[in-house]
């Protein structure tokens, strides 16, 4: 469906090698109908309710409400096989597939419900097309307005908008072909996020000290001692003096992002700034350990990254700072998941004040 379109003859250059019909443009209208069926609201009874994430995020499904509750919102019964539009949010992409899940669910009237048209359209393959950026062209094109709640879908341009698509058949290889491959993604990250509880597990354990290991020969390493930060390294500050003017170009620097994303530092990932050659900036080196010095929540302050990479003149920004060793009591790769530890996060986040954005403590 990514493949490029020969835009005269509608024939992709990547396709399955059984099919050989050109494509056909026409109206959203021409390959779908509009599912309408209200609901007669009893104000005694219980209403479960669907809700579209943006973004292709998919449905879900909210809090029971009473008909009393509804008061006069125009709610209709969910066809459990339509393809359905936030219309609100259908810019963002706020779009996705109805299933047996949802049948019993009503909808209120900002959720149009279209249904393929025998042997014209395939449910699974129109919602690929719209999860595309030719889709979320077609969405956006069909909500004018400003930002925000503004831009709400005008469903009559929605209808008229044209759309390209392939055979019937050939819709339902694609998808078929598209679904599987989304079905191997979700046992991935199911493995990942297995993987993930494990290695925490572990960490919990180790920098406890309730695993220990042993070194090649059979034998145990010698007790941990309990030393103050301050009394072996020191902290650094980020850049100072610098506006949006200075950003852009010039020597790489450390960004927030590249800090919380990860428990080492990508080098590749990193900014440009402005710095001239009096000025007087802190450069990193390898084994820093880099820190977040503010958040939205308190579990979020003190966030570590580390330098474990060989590196030449790099900054970093204004929102963190940094902590070096002056001696080598630990190792860069060793200090990439110690700063991360259960143990470690919970005396950082015992800092964290504040009552709207966490920052570092006011000075006494």
């Amino acid at each position: 469906m990514g493949a490029v379109m020969d835009t005269e003859k509608l024939i992709p250059s990547l396709r399955f090698k059984e099919f050989g019909d050109a494509w056909v443009k026409d109206r959203v209208d021409s390959f779908v109908k509009r599912e309408n069926n209200p609901v007669k609201v009893d104000k005694e009874l219980k209403y479960k309710q669907i809700g579209i994430r943006s973004h292709g995020k998919g449905i879900f499904h909210k809090i029971a409400v009473t008909g009393k509750e509804l008061g006069n919102k125009r709610v209709f019964w969910v066809h459990p096989d339509a393809f359905i539009v936030n219309i609100v949010f259908a810019w963002e992409q706020a779009v996705t597939k109805s299933s047996q899940l949802e049948k019993g669910f009503i909808a209120s009237h900002r959720f149009p419900m279209f249904v393929p048209l025998k042997n014209k359209s395939d449910l699974k393959f129109l919602l690929y097309f719209f999860l595309r950026p030719k889709g979320k062209h077609i969405l956006e094109l069909a909500s004018p307005g400003g930002a925000g709640r503004n831009k709400t879908l005008g469903q009559n341009e929605f209808a008229k908008s044209k759309i390209i698509v392939p055979s019937l058949k050939e819709q339902q290889k694609i998808a078929n072909f598209l679904t599987a491959i989304d079905q191997r993604i979700i046992l991935l990250k199911q493995k990942k996020a297995a993987l993930e509880l494990y290695k925490k597990g572990l960490m919990q354990k180790i920098f406890s000290q309730k695993i220990r290991f042993r070194d090649d020969d059979g034998k145990g390493f010698s007790d941990w001692v309990e030393i103050k930060l301050g009394d072996i390294g020191n902290t650094l500050n980020g850049l100072t003096g610098k506006t949006k003017e200075n950003f852009g170009r010039g020597k790489r620097y450390i960004q927030y992002t590249q800090i919380f994303k990860g428990s080492k530092i990508n080098i590749d990932e990193c900014g440009l700034v402005e710095i001239s050659s009096n000025e007087k900036q802190t450069l990193l080196n390898k084994g820093d350990v880099l820190f977040t010095t503010s958040s939205e929540t308190p579990h979020e302050i003190g966030i570590s990254s580390v330098i474990v990479d060989d590196i030449d003149e790099i900054y970093l920004n204004s929102f963190c700072f940094g902590y070096r060793q002056t001696e080598n009591t630990y190792l860069p790769e060793f200090s990439q998941f110690f700063f991360r530890s259960a143990n470690v996060r919970k005396e950082i986040i015992k800092l964290a004040q504040g009552s709207t954005r966490f920052g570092n403590p006011p000075e006494k």
